[in-house]
């Protein structure tokens, strides 16, 4: 299944990606938004224009994984993004906030020493 550590980085596409692009259409986005190689074991999470389809996007060595939710009521709340900003870097926490329906622009994070990525 997914592995997170704390070296695992996270990749959050702001703004609506194609639902219908899969392995090889999720690659080249994740090469080309996030200029990161697919295959470095992160994650690259992508969602719909409606907000209740997403995909991520992770490689486990051996193959890649494309995992998709699609929530039957409801919509993801997906942070906000800044004039010109393509992409997010996310903590495992905020995935697992994320995809719990928690809104992450309503949290606050304590000012914890955190080494530098």
């Amino acid at each position: 299944m997914l592995a997170l550590s704390p070296a695992t980085r996270i990749f959050l596409a702001m703004g609506p990606t194609d639902m219908r692009k899969s392995f090889n259409g999720l690659s080249d986005l994740a090469r080309q938004r996030f200029e990161s190689d697919p295959t470095s074991g992160h994650l690259f999470v992508f969602c719909n224009r409606g907000r209740n389809r997403l995909k991520i996007l992770y490689w486990d060595g051996s193959g890649l994984w494309v995992c998709t939710k699609r929530l039957e009521k409801g919509r993801f709340s997906w942070p906000q993004a800044q004039e010109g900003q393509a992409k997010a870097i996310l903590r495992s926490e905020e995935l697992m906030l994320l995809l719990g329906g928690i809104d992450l622009d309503r949290t606050r994070t304590r000012q914890w020493w955190r080494k530098a990525a």
